[in-house]
């Protein structure tokens, strides 16, 4: 996981570097996307995970 994390912040880095703030910005959020949706497909997220409805006592106080 060290090796990825290496990955992700050079992409991140090059991308803030050379593109500017709003690359950065598009770099890290597709980076996510991708991060989920790789979860999604190896079975250790659900979509209901993600999209569950809240219960009246389940709300933080």
């Amino acid at each position: 996981m060290a090796v990825v994390g290496l990955a992700a912040g050079m992409a991140l880095g090059f991308a803030g570097y050379f593109g500017g703030f709003g690359a950065f910005l598009l770099v890290a959020a597709l980076g996510a996307i991708g991060f989920v949706v790789g979860r999604f497909a190896d079975g250790d997220l659900e979509p209901g995970d993600l999209f569950r409805v809240r219960e009246r006592g389940d709300r933080p106080r």
